[in-house]
């Protein structure tokens, strides 16, 4: 295991920044997109606009902020919120169209009514809830010992069906545009100024997407901020489109990443070799889907987007594969693929329950550019090694896809948190490569195909970093950096945090991008020790 610290310089060019706070109240914001309210679309102009209003922080409800009673699950206490906030910022607040914001407060049993500060946690996605604590235990019951935590998830989502209702491929293009970074933001500060004492600031922490977003809160939004904490999420911040740069240097991490995988499960090597041609001689080139969608041999190498980049990840895919064959109970019948791994394979993708990944993961990466279907451009020019059927012909190993940055929905978790799905893109969720034909194949992208087209030829999109502000940062950041983490490249990651003033880095190769969720206390205790000087640099 090779760990370090590292302090960005306070001169240009500065460290990567991220912060811990030590006693707040715990929020869990994921960059969801905001409730369903088909109005015109939402935009902001490159600033993020903090919102003036009453402070609600002790419980009391108005007319933008309901607060319910508070219930129980072992060893916490939870109590739900919901705030009416303006679709679109820009316009005036008392007139403009609204939608609604669930955030699910948390605290250690026994400490609801006590003074503590607020963390907010941004999860991965786009385009994900955050997740819904069922007991005390991880980087919560850590939290909890100091902070009040927040958490969200039922936010009206962008699902299929919701989508579906709108009139036309460019009204869902013009309402899509408006669920990014800038706008999760917003969200932000319009419950921080509604929610913590004397609208003060909050700790935020930003797990893989989300920590996209708590860099754009440093760019537009600083004051609203007490410290950050980054997990496996530190976007490259170039103008432009930056997705290019993102997937030509992940790919390389794909390739080891299957070299990996094949060395631990050799057998494996022949099965999905196997599978590749039933599926190509096929009718059709591919087998049906249980959902309606179908199953081609380039379909079957997206699993490396959810196997090949967390800890067990590895396992999962080969259990799957372990029970890709229907039995032969009849001598001499002909091979089918089972149902079981169907079934699984759809799970592994989420689409059908969270497609705003697939529509807006490659926007994450573009300010005032498009990305013209990067990851599809971009695997073109390896387009030998990627060809499975050629590869199958061959008697090559047949490679896996993967994702490049989890945006994964990782939103807030103050343990108020907001979801990728909702107004906020999802923090979370790591991102992952999204292909064009990704929207024939697979069932629930089908009715999209052209709004995904015109997301990827949009070229106006807004600002959502700047350096000017980062290179001056006061804020504390400390930032857990994963050194082989497939979706967040390491070198890009030192690139942005050398532009982040006064960041800390803990730099590990203990874990994958999934080491908050598999090592959470370790690594939220981590990052607090260094944000409070418990952790000096060597």
């Amino acid at each position: 295991m090779c760990s370090m610290h590292a302090l960005q310089s306070l001169m240009k060019p500065p460290l990567l920044l991220r912060f811990i706070s030590s006693t707040a109240h715990s929020i869990v914001l994921n960059p969801i997109p905001k409730p369903l309210c088909f109005h015109s679309s939402r935009r902001l102009a490159g600033a993020v606009i903090a919102m003036a209003g009453s402070n609600s922080s002790a419980g009391g409800s108005s007319s933008d902020h309901v607060a319910g009673a508070w219930y129980s699950v072992p060893d916490l206490r939870l109590r739900d919120h919901y705030f009416t906030v303006p679709l679109d910022y820009s316009l005036d607040c008392s007139t403009c169209p609204k939608i609604s914001i669930f955030a699910r407060e948390v605290v250690s049993v026994g400490k609801e009514e006590q003074p503590l500060p607020f963390l907010l946690y941004l999860q991965g996605g786009p385009g994900f809830e955050s997740p819904r604590p069922t007991e005390g235990s991880g980087w919560i019951s850590k939290a909890c010992e100091e902070y009040r935590v927040r958490g969200t998830g039922l936010s009206t989502p962008l699902t299929a069906s919701s989508m579906m209702q709108m009139k036309s491929p460019e009204d869902l293009t013009n309402y899509l545009k408006h669920f990014r970074a800038d706008n999760i933001v917003n969200d932000a500060e319009f419950i921080r100024v509604h929610l913590v004492p004397d609208a003060g600031p909050w700790t935020i922490l930003g797990q893989s997407f989300g920590g996209f977003c708590a860099v754009t809160y440093l760019s537009f939004a600083p004051k609203g901020l007490k410290q950050v904490l980054l997990t496996g999420g530190i976007p490259p911040i170039g103008s432009g489109c930056t997705a290019d740069t993102v997937y030509s240097v992940c790919f390389e991490q794909i390739f080891r990443q299957n070299e990996k995988y094949y060395k631990r499960f050799p057998q494996d090597i022949e099965i999905v070799r196997e599978v590749v041609t039933h599926l190509a001689e096929h009718e059709g080139g591919g087998v049906p889907l249980p959902s309606g969608g179908i199953l081609t041999p380039r379909g079957l190498q997206l699993l490396g987007l959810s196997c090949l980049g967390s800890s067990t990840g590895f396992e999962r895919l080969h259990y799957m594969l372990e029970r890709v064959w229907d039995p032969i109970i009849i001598p001499g019948a002909q091979k089918q693929i089972s149902y079981y791994f169907l079934t699984a394979y759809e799970r592994s993708l989420d689409f059908d329950t969270n497609p705003l990944f697939a529509l807006l993961h490659e926007s994450i990466y573009c300010q005032g550019a498009s990305s013209r279907w990067s990851a599809h451009r971009i695997r073109a020019k390896d387009e030998g090694k990627f060809d499975a059927m050629k590869a199958a012909k061959e008697g090559r190993p047949v490679l896996f896809t993967g994702e490049v940055y989890k945006i994964c929905s990782s939103q807030l978790f103050v343990l108020v948190s907001f979801n990728a799905s909702h107004r906020i893109i999802s923090l979370s969720l790591l991102l992952q490569m999204i292909f064009p034909w990704m929207f024939e194949e697979i069932h629930a992208l089908r009715p999209f195909k052209d709004a995904a087209n015109l997301l990827a030829e949009k070229e106006d999109w807004p600002p959502l970093y700047d350096i000017d502000s980062l290179n001056n940062n006061k804020v504390p950041v400390a930032a857990a950096v994963y050194y082989e983490d497939m979706y967040v490249n390491f070198k890009l990651v030192m690139e942005t945090a050398s532009q982040i003033a006064g960041i800390r880095l803990w730099i590990t190769n203990e874990f994958m991008h999934s080491g908050l969720r598999d090592g959470g206390s370790q690594v939220f205790d981590h990052l607090m020790g260094i944000l409070s000087g418990k952790k000096p640099l060597f």
